[in-house]
């Protein structure tokens, strides 16, 4: 298919879909690198300068990450489909190469861990595998396996190693709280159930002291409980009162026996060690998925499922937002006329506007339990134009964000594209019932000028002509109609056995070209709408998005296969490849000036690529 591009590819999502991986951020024992998974690579990032990079091997989604104590090693283990096989990797951190593929456990790998030596790394399958296996790390082989949790507990979900001893480790999950000792000699792993009296309890976190004195869990009750991994009791547990609400799913300890709790309500709380009690709290938006710290724990990093990453001062304890991103499905991304620096996307709830350099939010657009479809800034650079599935749509002013006016009732069932002519003056909107409407938009009045009633389905994308004279749009329905927006007629209409997701105007506007679900891309003459020619565009999966250079030259594909492709406008041949999304791409835009791509998807990220120039 070409080659993968080369040089770096810089993304500006930070734990976008991979906020909820519990303990999925970690803070490098060198103090300079942050690392935390990303569909289906893991991220390096440096503090100081923000530069990432990439370990890539993973064919599905990482689901857990871990670093060795010695900050040599990195391990990551993976989800699968039932039944098939699912890999654990082992990295060297500093040369970023893949040492090793360990694979046994099928399913899911649930959680990893390192013995304080670099000497086993135990790994934990998910629930439909059920083991917990010890691997010999200069080997690279398993050592022994068993089943994690007895017959009669549920599942075991978290994994915890000693801080000082290379044969001794913690499971716990639902019901079940057990300490494992490895027999070397006899190839073997020998547990024992910790007694917690009456208390039934579903742990979400395990945290080891560094002297392995005790270790504390948490749990979704909103309690800490404190074991002896010694004689495997419980030695106190609280708070007794104020529980934490929604359960507490991380934990970090302090030299000073202290602990930092973050619970499912987002509340980052510093406890006293001896009474549990909350001495200071902040508030973060999301659940509280991850906590490291940064050396002795002077500065401490918190990551929530909302992706957003909290830089923490002990002494100050105040919250400092360093990254952030969507959630949710990303429906569109836009770039304002003849600028890169600047470019919109927009998902579930919110729009937000980013700064390309730094890869920095710059604002969030909330408009709370609504999905905006599809975003254009105004060419005059006045207004962000937004079509939302209430219905209506509404306009933003770029810089503040303070909405400008709403056009109530713009379509029946919600609105699906959005354009504006070049003059500013005309919105052409499409909705989920098919309607295409003409909106003229003065200075302080919105009116309906015309409706077009031909799109039997939704209308998935609507580009407009330089001259306003015409558009076209792609329908749901198999059609791509070309309309005189003067007259207010159809000129061609295009048929294809396909629910047509995306066209774009050749820049000299006497072709098109189309693709859908069908993964061709086609080519359309505008003057009769008579096919050219058919490309193959994807082996696998709907084509959702394209974007064409402004000289014509080339033009880039994304869609369910995950694969950013850019293709040869006149030879119909792919001439680079990006791989990076672990999500179907929605939506992906060449910027200005060709000196990037930014692609989007439907797992919330946000990927940017390096244009690759001509050879």
């Amino acid at each position: 298919q070409g080659p993968a591009w080369p040089g770096q590819r810089q993304l500006c999502r930070l734990l976008s879909l991979t906020g909820h991986i519990l303990s999925g951020l970690i803070c490098h024992p060198d103090q300079e690198h942050i690392l935390y998974p990303l569909g289906c690579t893991v991220v390096i990032q440096g503090m100081a300068n923000g530069k990432q990079r990439f370990l890539h091997g993973h064919t599905n989604n990482v689901s857990c990450v871990v670093v060795s104590k010695s900050g040599m090693l990195v391990a990551s283990g993976q989800v699968t489909f039932m039944g098939f096989k699912a890999d654990i990797i082992l990295w060297d951190f500093k040369k970023e190469e893949l040492l090793a593929r360990l694979s046994l456990h099928k399913g899911r790998i649930e959680g990893l861990a390192f013995s304080p030596n670099d000497l086993y790394l135990v790994s934990l399958g998910g629930q439909d595998d059920g083991s917990v296996v010890v691997w010999n790390i200069p080997k690279r082989e398993a050592v022994c396996g068993s089943p994690a949790s007895a017959r009669s507990a549920g599942n075991a979900t978290v994994l915890a190693f000693s801080r000082c001893r290379d044969e001794m480790f913690v499971t716990a999950g639902n019901g079940t709280i057990r300490v494992w000792e490895l027999d070397l000699k006899n190839r073997k792993i020998r547990p024992t159930e910790c007694q917690t009296g009456q208390l039934k309890r579903v742990i979400m976190c395990v945290k080891m002291a560094d002297d392995d004195s005790c270790f504390y869990v948490g749990t979704s009750s909103g309690d800490i409980l404190k074991l002896n991994p010694d004689n495997k009791l419980m030695s106190d547990y609280g708070p007794q009162k104020d529980k934490f609400s929604m359960g507490v799913t991380a934990l970090l300890l302090l030299k000073t026996g202290d602990i930092i709790v973050g619970t499912g309500g987002g509340i980052v709380a510093l406890c006293k060690g001896s009474n549990y009690k909350a001495m200071k709290k902040i508030q973060v938006q999301g659940t509280v998925t991850s906590l490291t710290r940064r050396g002795q724990g002077h500065q401490f990093f918190a990551g929530t499922n909302e992706s957003q990453i909290y830089r923490v001062n002990y002494t100050e304890f105040k919250e400092e937002l360093i990254a952030t991103c969507h959630n949710e499905a990303i429906h569109d991304i836009v770039f304002p006329l003849g600028t890169s620096d600047l470019f919109a996307t927009c998902s579930k709830n919110d729009i937000r506007v980013w700064h390309t350099p730094e890869n920095r939010e710059l604002l969030r657009i909330v408009i709370p339990n609504m999905t905006c479809r599809a975003i254009e800034f105004m060419s005059d650079g006045r207004s962000i134009i937004s079509a939302w599935n209430d219905g209506k749509i509404r306009a933003f002013m770029p810089e503040t964000g303070r909405l400008m006016y709403v056009i109530d009732h713009a379509h029946s069932l919600g609105v699906t594209a959005i354009a504006a002519t070049s003059n500013c003056r005309r919105i052409i909107s499409g909705g989920g019932e098919g309607q295409v409407r003409v909106w003229e938009i003065g200075e302080r009045t919105r009116k309906l000028e015309e409706v077009l009633k031909e799109h039997i389905s939704a209308v998935s994308c609507i580009k407009i002509k330089k001259n306003d004279r015409e558009c076209v749009t792609a329908s749901l329905d198999g059609t791509c109609i070309i309309w005189d927006i003067v007259r207010f007629i159809r000129n061609q209409m295009i048929l294809a056995n396909t629910l047509f997701q995306c066209v774009c105007y050749h820049p000299e506007e006497y072709q098109i070209i189309t693709s859908g679900t069908d993964r061709r891309i086609g080519y359309w003459e505008v003057f009769d709408g008579s096919a050219i020619r058919e490309l193959e565009g994807s082996a696998s999966g709907s084509i959702n998005g394209m974007d064409i250079t402004s000289d014509g030259a080339h033009f880039v594909t994304g869609g369910d296969d995950h694969l950013v492709k850019m293709w040869d406008y006149n030879e119909g041949e792919v001439t680079h490849v990006g791989v990076g999304h672990s999500g179907s791409i929605t939506r992906l835009k060449i910027c200005p000036g060709n000196k990037y791509i930014v692609s989007v998807s439907a797992d919330g990220a946000i990927l940017r690529w390096r244009y690759p120039h001509a050879p």
